[in-house]
């Protein structure tokens, strides 16, 4: 099939696909020839098992042509992301980083985490490899520039000065306690500092700190001395030498054990901001140098990409890289794999946490196959379950009840999998058996429309559901219904007095099964029993949070937030608003005539 495809291919650049019979996308590679690269593959000498595998697969080609090889390039990544070919390299963690963020929209701006979307108005310093980096870092500036942290409502509402302040970590200007100017200085001081300034801040405050003692203002000294003190702390907290780069992000990729780590240090203005571990997906045939190719050409799809990145090995087709990369950030990118020097420090340093982060996840790995082959072993299963999925009902006396499903495997808890229910049946309130038997025919219901059972993906081996002997019952009902016969099945309850460790296992045709108390296998049970639990109930938390807040103004078409909360304004409440002629209506800002008239009709359509 490959072979008769390609002769029909153009020799231009441009990116394939790889589809089987049942349409899922297998590859997705981009080429300088489309025509030479396809025809490739008709090539059995020379290929690896995974290449051959991938062909057979293959039923169809689709192909798009593009002007340059950068473009193919640009393609082929963000077709990976969003497609997640089962033989491509697959970055899965792939969330948004924080930043900290001075306000610039604000007379007395405010220092604070953020993520997502940079909208606010103001500077922006990072990306931090996690909040728990930001944090630390946000409570050592606080002691060194004690800015304000708390909301804008919060401060126009303060009229004196609060815990913040009685503990040295804000200057209260929400009362006035400091003068404008001296607080701009201080902005300017946090700026610079974040900006990689931090040697002339801490020239500056001990000058500050010299002149108040030489005054004989003994108490502002002791003020800057404890500043200078907080900025020496935060400088001693970097592990590593830094200065041999600016700004850059650095990455290593160890192999071991036919898996892989790529480890991302970034470097932000002579600091260390902090480190991350990905384990990338289908590496194991690959070599460290394909395998950072494709992180950096997934990472960098939705990520600000510094001008310098520096990796730990060569990567082939260096150049086009950059050039893309390039051509995405809008200025000049570098890719350096340095081999001495300052900057090889660097890379050696990623290398280790890289075997470390790898080193810790393969023992994990190992405890949790050992775990599954105990599991298979005390509920008699043919093999390991691949795939485990754990259902639990969250409600308060039938009402905003929500179902949840949690998902394990030999990496563990995959969390991306997870899926929340809303339950929308006709069950009497309380009817925590009907909840159940809804979720579970909604699940296997849409595998059985969508998915192949071949796919270990999303077909589970093991289906675990918190309750007892009728909850189980109503498994087996709807597995007889919907025809469902291969994956096996188990309910777990508490025992007497709802004890932990006391547990009883149902299974189908089979006596009520009892562990040892000091049973690993219990303790595994326990922990996706309680892992469920708590999704489940999280789910029904936000769901009832919401229907708190709910008002009968967002069932009016037409009424969004911003014309809501003029209305409330306007009258107070919505019984207010139900109860207001059409001409008062017509009286709030942004209200016209025509939504004045839909919600005057809204409110007297059933009287």
């Amino acid at each position: 099939m490959i072979l008769a495809a390609s002769s029909s291919l153009p020799s231009s650049p441009g990116v394939y696909r790889m589809i089987s019979v049942k349409g899922d996308v297998l590859y997705v590679g981009k080429a300088k020839n489309l025509n030479k690269r396809v025809a490739s593959y008709g090539k059995i000498a020379g290929q690896s098992t995974r290449t051959l595998r991938m062909v057979a697969q293959t039923a169809s080609l689709e192909v798009v042509s593009t002007h340059t090889e950068v473009e193919a390039l640009l393609l082929e990544a963000n077709l990976i992301k969003r497609l997640r070919p089962r033989y491509n390299i697959l970055l899965r963690d792939d969330k948004s980083f924080p930043y900290i963020l001075i306000t610039g929209d604000d007379q007395w701006p405010r220092i604070t985490k953020h993520r997502g979307a940079r909208k606010r108005d103001g500077e922006y310093f990072g990306p931090f490899a996690s909040a728990g980096a930001v944090n630390q870092t946000l409570n050592a500036l606080q002691r060194a520039f004690p800015m304000r942290s708390c909301s804008d409502s919060i401060f126009a509402s303060r009229t004196r000065p609060c815990l913040q302040y009685q503990i040295k970590r804000c200057t209260a200007p929400c009362v006035g306690r400091i003068e404008a100017s001296d607080y701009r200085a201080m902005v300017d001081e946090v700026r610079d500092f974040l900006s990689g300034r931090s040697r002339q801040v801490q020239e500056k405050l001990v000058a500050r700190m010299e002149a108040a003692s030489g005054a004989l203002e003994f108490e502002t000294a002791a003020i800057f001395r404890d500043r200078v003190r907080a900025l020496t702390q935060i400088q001693s907290r970097q592990e590593i030498n830094v200065t041999a780069v600016g700004e850059a992000d650095v990455i290593a990729a160890h192999q071991q054990g036919g898996q892989a780590c790529v480890e991302l240090f970034f470097f932000r203005s002579g600091q260390n901001f902090g480190n991350r571990a990905y384990f990338p997906v289908n590496s194991g045939a690959a070599d460290a140098n394909e395998i950072l190719g494709a992180f950096i050409g997934q990472f960098y799809q939705n990520k600000q990409i510094p001008k310098l990145v520096l990796v730990s090995h060569a990567i082939p087709g260096r150049s086009l890289l950059e050039q893309a990369l390039s051509q995405h950030a809008g200025y000049r990118v570098k890719l350096v794999c340095p081999l001495r020097g300052e900057r090889r420090k660097l890379i050696d340093h990623a290398l280790v946490n890289a075997r470390l982060a790898l080193a810790r996840k393969l023992s994990e790995s190992a405890t949790q196959r050992r775990l599954l082959e105990g599991l298979a072993k005390r509920l008699g299963l043919d093999a390991a379950p691949r795939r485990i999925e754990v259902y639990d009902n969250s409600h308060v006396s039938g009402t905003h009840a929500v179902g949840g499903m949690i998902v394990a495997g030999p990496a563990g808890f995959m969390r991306n999998a997870y899926r929340k229910f809303t339950i929308k049946g006709g069950a009497e309130p309380g009817d925590d058996y009907a909840m159940m038997r809804e979720v579970l025919t909604r699940r296997l219901t849409r595998l059985l429309k969508g998915v192949s059972k071949s796919d270990d993906e999303s077909w589970p081996d093991l289906l675990i559901i918190d309750g007892g002997k009728g909850h189980l019952g109503v498994a087996r009902q709807v597995f007889a219904e919907l025809g469902v016969s291969d994956i096996a099945l188990v309910a777990i309850a508490k025992g007497p007095d709802r004890n932990a460790g006391r547990e009883r296992l149902f299974l189908p045709g089979k006596p009520a099964l009892s562990l040892e108390p000091d049973d690993p296998v219990l303790y595994f049970l326990q922990r996706l029993r309680d892992e469920a639990h708590r999704f489940a109930i999280g789910a029904h938390r936000v769901k009832r949070s919401k229907a708190a807040g709910a008002s009968p103004l967002d069932e009016i078409p037409g009424i969004g937030a911003k014309r809501k909360r003029a209305l409330l304004h306007h009258f107070g409440s919505s019984r207010g608003v139900s109860e207001a002629g059409l001409a008062d209506l017509e009286r709030v800002e942004g209200i016209s005539t025509a939504v004045a008239s839909r919600i005057y009709d809204f409110f007297r359509a059933g009287s």
